[in-house]
Parts: structure tokens; sequence; C-alpha cells
């Protein structure tokens, strides 16, 4: 019998690390803790269990909600229209284009190619948010824009694997009519919660938050569909709230930071298999390829309709063609429930990793924004330095123009 506490300190052990090595490298600790998982699964042993399936589970569920939460109800307001039918495309056109190229090359099955395309569909929040507030841009018209359009991909992908997968039943009945009818309510019931319990040591806001997302999650999953489904609605319907609360916002953070989305990450590296990528080294690069060719394709001539610059299209395309969070969500998903195979989640989660990396270098290098390059080069003394990326990315305390000072964090959703 293994010892619970020895397993767990081993698994924190490699969160740790991760972390330590995102901080020097600066690059996402996710993308660290899903290579570090590889390495303990390949070499040395490292497997999952019960209790670790369940953190897992229960960190992915509440990025979701905190990736929902993150969402400017005013800014998708303002830019309602370029957004969504910018995100729109930018999840439907990748969505489309994978999927068939992983049944008409790969020869993949049909809900194996669903997985495919909702996993490649994706664009990563945390990265173009850091991103964004590293250069300057999240305060200005096109960063919001941008942002925006971002969180409508990501909810095409939610909605996607969460309809997909499901069985129209009795239970999908149940659970679409209490999601409906708790999203209805949930706003008011949240305000009245944090404003009479709010700010005790038994934090009783975020209980009932849990509460909210293990009942959904639990409907949702005798309905046969997907748990971040309804976690990631709760939270694009409480964002007004959480925007008004930032401190109970990074409560939260804070703990699905350091104590769950560690085990997520690390259990989505240890089912890599090394030979598979090996194997499917080739397949990696034609999805990759698939799915920033399908990015610029549908997303590129719409920021040009949306009177963007040539520069700034390229850089917004580039960007949307980022994945992480659901892209690995959604191969784990598919590889727990029998629908892919160790080798397909291989080279799924090897492609949605490269696209975290190699369009945001791209666009940082070669696409920045003139106006932000001129901004950013302004004097001596700013020194803005941001882990991008990184779930719980510092921003270090320096002087910046004006005698203003950044002590600002900033955390992946």
């Amino acid at each position: 019998m293994e010892n619970i506490w020895l397993v767990a300190a081993t698994w924190m052990a490699l969160a740790l690390s991760a972390s330590v090595i995102s901080i020097r490298l600066g690059i996402s600790v996710a993308l660290v803790e899903i290579a570090l998982g590889g390495i303990g699964g390949n070499f040395l042993g490292l497997h999952s269990s019960p209790w670790i399936d369940f953190l897992a589970t229960f960190g992915s569920g509440l990025l979701t909600f905190l990736a929902g939460a993150e969402i400017d109800p005013a800014s998708l307001r303002k830019h309602l229209a370029p957004s969504v039918v910018i995100g729109g495309v930018s999840f439907l056109l990748p969505f489309l284009s994978a999927l068939a190229f992983a049944v008409f090359i790969l020869q993949w099955t049909l809900p194996a190619s669903q997985i495919a395309g909702i996993a490649l569909s994706t664009t990563s929040v945390a990265v173009v948010y850091a991103v964004m507030v590293e250069t300057g841009l999240s305060e200005t018209d096109f960063g919001k824009l941008v942002l925006a359009a971002c969180f409508v991909t990501d909810l095409g992908t939610v909605l996607a694997l969460g309809v997909l997968f499901a069985s129209f039943n009795g239970w999908m009945v149940l659970f679409v009519a209490v999601t409906a009818l708790v999203l209805w309510r949930l706003p008011r019931i949240t305000r009245w919660v944090i404003a009479t319990g709010g700010n005790r040591v038994s934090e009783p806001e975020v209980r009932f938050i849990f509460l909210v997302l293990f009942f959904l999650g639990g409907l949702a999953t005798l309905a046969r569909s997907e748990a971040v489904l309804p976690a990631y609605l709760v939270g694009l319907v409480i964002a007004g709230v959480f925007v008004r609360d930032k401190v109970l916002v990074h409560r939260m953070r804070t703990l699905a930071f350091t104590l769950l989305t560690p085990f997520f990450f690390l259990k989505a590296g240890t089912l890599v298999s090394l030979p598979a990528l090996v194997a499917g080294f080739g397949s990696v690069l034609a999805l990759l390829t698939v799915k920033v060719s399908a990015k610029f394709i549908g997303v590129w001539p719409l920021t040009r309709a949306f009177s963007l610059s040539a520069v700034e299209g390229n850089f917004t395309t580039l960007l949307m063609s980022t994945g992480l969070t659901f892209g690995s969500i959604s191969a784990l998903y598919g590889l727990t429930n029998g629908i892919i195979d160790q080798g397909q989640y291989t080279i799924l989660v090897t492609t949605v990793l490269a696209s975290a990396v190699v369009p945001t270098l791209i666009a940082q290098r070669w696409f920045l924004p003139h106006s932000t390059r001129h901004v950013l080069g302004q004097g001596e003394n700013e020194a803005l330095t941001v882990v991008v990326g990184s779930s719980l990315a510092r921003e270090e305390r320096a002087p910046l123009q004006g005698g203003r000072h950044a002590s600002q964090r900033l955390d992946e959703a």
C-alpha cells in the first residue's frame, strides 16, 4: 500500500520545481508542469490515483470557472459585434479543419477527430492576457477587443465539448433546466452571500461558489456532458460581481493555482508517451500547421474588415492561434473517456503546447504594433517584468514614468 503523504510530497515537489523553472525561464508554469509530468510518467514511474484524479478534475473545473470570470462585461458589450464575429470564426474554422484533417488524413475515428477539432480550436486566454498586459495593450480598445474575441472562441470550445459528447436524455433535460435557472439567479444570490457573509475566516462566499460548481458538475456528469461547461458559464454570469471584488478573485486563484491546477497539468503530462511522441512527431507538425493556417484564413481578413492595420491583424491572428488550458482539458477528457488512445492524446497535447509557444514568440518578435514598441522603449526607469503566461505571474515592484509603481499580481485564468 502506497504512502499517501510521500506520494503527495512527490507531486508537490514537481509542482514547486515547475514554479521555480517557469520563473527562471519566463514561460508558462503549465507548460513546465506538463513537461515534468511527462518526465515523471516516462522515466520515474509517476502515475495517478483516485484522489489525484479528483484534485485534477476539480482543478480543471475551477480553472475553467476563473477563465470565464476574467471577462470584463463592459468591454464585451462595447466590442460585441467584432468580438463575436472574429471569436466565432476563430473557433469554427480551426475546429472544422482539424476535424477534417484527422478524419481524412490521419484516419482517426469521427469521435476522436471531434476531440482533435475541439482541442485545436482553442485560444489561450491566459497567454493572450499576459502578453496584452506586458505590452500595455490591455488598457487600449485594441487589446480589449482581442481579449473579448478570445473569450468568444473559448466559449465555442467549451460548448462543443459539452454538447458533442452529451447523452440527450432525461438527465440532459434536467441539467439544462436547472443550469438555466441557476445562471439566471446566480449573480443576485452571489452578491447577497458576499454582502451578508463576506470577509469571514470561513470564506462562505468561496464555499458557495464551490457548492454551485460541484452541484452543476454533478448534473453535467449524469447527463454524460463535461463539468467544464457549467463551470465556464457560471464564471461568465458572475464576472460582473468579480470585477467589483478583486480580493475574492485573488483568494480563489491562490487556492486553484497552488493546490489544484498543478495536479491537473502534472497528470496530463504523465499520460504523454515518449515513444508515441517520436512516432507521431510528423502528425504534430501537420496539426500545428492546420491550426495556425485555419486561424489566419479565418481571422486575418476579419481584422482588416474591422479596420485593424496589417500589423495589428497579424499580431491578433497569431495570439488567437495560441492554445493551452482548454486544449489540454479537451484532450484529457477524450483519453479519460476512451474516445482517443494514448498515442492520439500525446499528439494532441504536444500540438497544444507548441501552439502556446510558437505563435506567441513570433507575434512578440516580429508583429508587435509600432505604437506599443514606442511606449515600451520610453524611459530608462521603466522596469515592468512579467512572466508571460505563468499561472501566478509576478510584476516586480519598480518605478514607472511619473513616479508611479507597479505592484500588480497577474494570474492565469
